[in-house]
């Protein structure tokens, strides 16, 4: 919206110039707001009039025969969103048309009628010096309520009490949403359960919508209803470092929002946006020393180790408690390229809110722990006292974490690999490296987003580090010469052994699976014996196989 800052058409009309003009039509539009006052003595003012301006004319420029171009200046001056028209019109007509009046009404334009004895240069004068002293009048205030943010945040009372100094100030319902911190402040005093129940609603639609509108990073204005009416709803986002990380929200429920309301909202925006650098900085340095102590923790390096042992009391993790370590990684859905600064420093800020999340979850689940950030990932120590269902409050933990962070991130792939519990914080760096190896792993056999490594199988034993040459070495030598002949000849050998191991030798179901014909699967099974050399009515050939085609999808 252009800032509007003046006085309204019925202030106009209490003036003491005003005393013998009459309102004659679009009474709804008494309470628009008069920026500057123009005096049209060319038809053609339309090319240069701004947003706000009330127009002084007389009828001489209205065409006295020619409704059409009267009806015609009428609708010009509503699209160019003036505040309304002043006319003179006596003596240059008895009265204005029942045609010109019916178009004002219908479009809440407002048309004063005013007194021909009245010189247009006093009313503006008098316009201006109104406006001139509100305008003083309004900055005044906007000072004091800044002044007022400023103490509020000084004094350390929050941002809680920022939105009180809004709603206070701008007399209307308000709402901020931090998004960053999944926080919400609200002031509704005064409002009914059910219009408090449409504002967040209708706050929760503005999110959902797939407009764009809640990545903006300028004032977003619209009409919306509300209990069966439409009100005006201003909506100002914090912006920091480029980034939006929340809004505010408020609806003229109760007043008309202006000029003076959205300056009061952009002070708070700025004030806010300071509370939440202030509120990151310090999370950054938290999460930076944890993870420095994470870090410690997990290294093979003795003298590390123990210093992270010697600390851990400080993050109120017993030595002898069971641990579990989990590892998230984050993955643009929608983007080519990662690896650029761009990336990591668009997830960093991904990174903290996860922080943040994990750790309400944590919290709300009585769960001890610590959560630190390496690189594109997050690292979750979780601990318990006792043995007894760690399995299933971990589970529990995981779903609302994910659901959480999908809601969130909906342009993020997010996957978790969680590793075995140990007894015991000495012991940590083994459940990390399963975490790992689990997330690793998991990535190429499931599409699941939440895997443990328990859930791995015999890749348990296949994904070790240490056996990666052991491994290629036994692809190469069992089913490599396979994949190559598939690759030169166009040939589906590879699928049709999948295919036999999926359904136990079943000939008959593996030709229904591949819509092949029964014969054609047994002369592809001839081939496969044929190439590896190796016989599938032998318990060590087939097993060797299989495993074979377990190390192909792990190289």
């Amino acid at each position: 919206m252009s800032r509007q800052n003046g006085i309204s058409v019925e202030d106009m009309l209490n003036l003491e110039v005003m005393g013998d003009c009459n309102m004659i039509a679009g009474f709804k539009g008494v309470k628009n707001t008069i920026a500057r006052v123009n005096i049209m003595a060319d038809p053609d003012i339309f090319d240069w009039v701004q947003e706000g301006e009330f127009l002084l004319t007389t009828a001489y420029f209205f065409e006295k025969d020619n409704v059409e171009a009267q009806k015609k200046l009428i609708k010009n001056a509503s699209d160019k969103k003036l505040a309304g028209i002043g006319i003179k019109v006596s003596p240059y007509l008895d009265a204005l048309s029942g045609e010109v009046l019916s178009l004002a009404e219908e479009l809440n334009f407002p048309l004063i009628d005013i007194h021909y004895s009245i010189p247009l240069s006093d009313i503006m004068m008098s316009i201006f010096k109104e406006i001139f002293n509100k305008q003083a009048s309004l900055l005044e205030r906007i000072e004091k309520v800044h002044e007022r943010f400023m103490e509020v945040m000084l004094e350390g009372k929050g941002i809680g009490e920022v939105i009180q100094v809004i709603h206070e100030n701008i007399k209307n319902p308000v709402v901020l949403n931090l998004k960053f911190s999944n926080q919400r402040f609200s002031q509704l005093k005064g409002l009914d359960d059910s219009t408090k129940d449409e504002l967040l609603q209708d706050m929760k639609g503005f999110y959902e919508s797939n407009d764009g509108r809640s990545k903006l990073k300028r004032l977003d204005e619209d009409k919306v209803l509300v209990k069966g009416k439409f009100v005006k709803r201003m909506v100002m986002p914090i912006v920091l470092k480029d980034n939006v990380y929340g809004h505010i929200f408020t609806w003229s429920t109760t007043t008309p929002l202006g000029g003076f309301d959205l300056s009061i909202i952009e002070s708070a925006s700025t004030t806010i946006a300071l509370a939440v650098l202030q509120e990151l900085s310090i999370k950054e340095v938290e999460i930076r020393y944890r993870s420095e102590f994470f870090e410690d923790l997990i290294s093979v390096d003795i003298k590390r180790k123990k210093k992270a042992l010697d600390r851990a009391h400080f993050f109120n993790l017993k030595p002898n408690d069971y641990y579990v370590i989990e590892v998230m990684s984050f993955k643009l859905k929608f983007e080519e390229e990662e690896d650029d600064e761009y990336f990591f420093e668009y997830l960093k800020d991904y990174a903290n809110t996860t922080v943040m999340v994990a750790e309400d979850i944590m919290g709300y689940l009585g769960l001890s722990g610590i959560v630190s950030t390496k690189l594109n990932g997050i690292q979750i120590l979780l601990g318990f006292e006792e043995p007894f269902n760690i399995n299933s409050r971990l589970e529990d933990f995981n779903q609302r974490l994910y659901r959480v962070l999908e809601e969130k991130f909906k342009n993020m792939e997010i996957r978790i690999g969680v590793g075995r519990v140990y007894k015991g914080l000495e012991k940590v760096n083994k459940s990390f490296s399963d975490a790992l190896k689990t997330i690793r792993t998991g990535k190429v056999l499931t599409d699941k987003e939440v895997v443990t490594f328990n859930e791995l199988g015999i890749f348990k034993i296949l994904c070790q580090d240490f056996l990666t040459d052991e491994l290629e070495d036994f692809y190469n030598t069992t089913l490599k010469p396979l994949v190559e002949y598939d690759e030169k000849k166009s040939t589906e050998l590879v699928k049709t052994l999948e295919a036999y191991y999926k359904f136990n030798g079943n000939l008959t179901r593996m030709s229904e699976y591949l819509y092949t014909h029964y014969n054609t699967i047994l002369y592809r099974i001839n081939r496969i014996k044929e190439i590896t050399k190796m016989e599938l009515d032998n318990p060590n050939d087939r097993l060797n196989l299989e495993i074979a085609l377990k190390i192909r999808e792990l190289l």
